[in-house]
């Protein structure tokens, strides 16, 4: 349907918004601000309006306006920092996906959109509105959408890759955004734990490899250590681009060559970092963002040899259930595409898959081990026994894969901290996970 773009002020779009309605604000670097802010204002006005998100980047006005929920109801596919302190006061709720499957909810499942609020960059003189470092399933929405509303962002970057952006003939209205810089991520500190977990995947990367890098310390600490090694010809296809990522670039170590699909290509769906990162993406036909079905389905992934994915988790039981999302009934980010990518790494010829995480937490001042004989009530498994490959806290490495549940606890054990494992041992012979007569 070819639509008549109308220019006017965030103000005047806000007041489209009628009771009951369905909003979508996008994933990301995509989601609205002016808007937003406009919204905020007459948020009290409302009722029974809706709001589908993703990885909420800076706080939303509509929020803030509406601390109790009496007027907005904030859905989201994967929680940012933000999202999650809005869930523990109950008023963000999460909606579970395999973040490749959304673009498929929306055209299959998902009711269609009344009003798609997306910020792009500028238009450019081919007439579209690019959706800059946050691809994901943002045509779907388009697709779907009754009314869709373009915020321009001057400091949006301008990508490359397949389904970047919006037409003019798809756009209902345009507004001016803030003049806000993009919204960056802040870095983490890297502990000695993240340096060892880092190092035991780094000897596991040999050259061609193609990898997807997770969010989180550990993921980016094996970039930084294979910057400094001599691995070459390393390609990249995954859901985040990072700072880790354009790191490794510049040291030489990424070539693309070695890659089966998008062969010279840096292949991702989203990006989210410091401004550094999108400098390096800004109109870089080296990078390719693609929709995020491209990039998460397995069967995608295992197109490429030798994938490695590297992704964080919070808690593993002696059977090799992964839980890296929900803190027991608290939930704390998303499934995102873990399993997707563990999936897809695996099926790649001579691909692997790392999970890994640092053996032990502090809580209410006591030290608790990650590993565990069963996971905490209420969390959620994020990757399968059955799909769980490589392990790895700073005390070892392990791969589970064909692995008896028995053999599979004494493995788990020998990596867990060693104030722990005598616990564990115990607990794993009364439990029954070790055979009568198995040491």
């Amino acid at each position: 349907m070819t639509r008549t773009a109308k220019r006017i002020s965030a103000e005047d779009a806000a007041n489209l918004v009628q009771p009951g309605m369905w909003l979508d604000y996008g994933a990301g670097l995509c989601q609205p601000d002016a808007f937003d802010t406009a919204l905020g204002k007459r948020v009290q006005t409302l009722s029974g309006v809706n709001i589908r998100s993703c990885l909420t980047p800076r706080p939303r006005a509509v929020l803030e306006g509406d601390p109790e929920g009496r007027h907005i109801t904030w859905y989201s596919t994967h929680f940012s920092g933000y999202d999650r302190k809005k869930h523990d006061a109950g008023i963000a709720h999460y909606l579970p996906v395999n973040l490749g499957e959304v673009p498929d909810y929306y055209r299959r499942f998902i009711d269609p959109v009344d009003i798609a609020i997306i910020k792009t960059a500028p238009m450019d003189a081919e007439g579209y509105f690019n959706f800059g470092p946050a691809n994901l399933w943002m045509r779907a929405v388009v697709e779907r959408a009754k009314v869709v509303i373009v915020e321009e962002c001057a400091a949006m970057p301008h990508v490359c890759g397949v389904g970047t952006g919006v037409h003019l003939s798809e756009v209902d209205f345009i507004i001016p955004g803030d003049g806000q810089p993009m919204p960056t991520l802040p870095k983490t500190g890297v502990t000695d734990v993240d340096r060892a977990v880092a190092r035991l995947i780094a000897n596991e990367i040999e050259d061609g490899a193609c990898l997807q890098i997770g969010i989180g310390g550990m993921p980016n600490t094996v970039c930084s250590l294979l910057a400094e090694s001599t691995v070459a010809d390393l390609g990249i296809h995954t859901e985040m681009m990072t700072d880790g990522i354009v790191d490794l670039f510049h040291a030489g170590r990424i070539t693309g060559e070695k890659k089966q699909i998008n062969p010279g290509k840096i292949v991702c769906t989203f990006a989210l970092g410091s401004q550094y990162l999108y400098d390096f993406m800004h109109k870089n036909p080296l990078v390719e963002l693609h929709p995020v079905d491209y990039t998460n389905l397995p069967h995608m992934i295992m197109q490429n040899d030798n994938v490695v994915s590297i992704n964080n988790t919070t808690q593993i039981d002696l059977q090799g259930q992964a839980a890296s999302e929900t803190a027991g009934y608290r939930h704390i980010s998303g499934s995102g595409g873990q399993l997707q990518f563990v999936r897809g790494s695996y099926a790649s010829k001579g691909g692997k898959s790392f999970l890994c995480l640092a053996s032990t937490f502090e809580k209410n001042g006591m030290r608790r081990s990650r590993i565990v004989l069963g996971l905490t009530r209420g969390n959620i498994v994020t990757t399968p026994r059955t799909d769980t490959m490589y392990v790895v806290t700073e005390f070892g490495m392990v791969n589970l894969k064909g692995r008896t549940v028995a053999e599979r606890a004494k493995l788990l054990i020998s990596i867990a901290h060693p104030d722990f494992q005598e616990d564990l041992m115990r607990e794993a012979h009364e439990n029954h996970i070790f055979p009568r007569g198995y040491f």
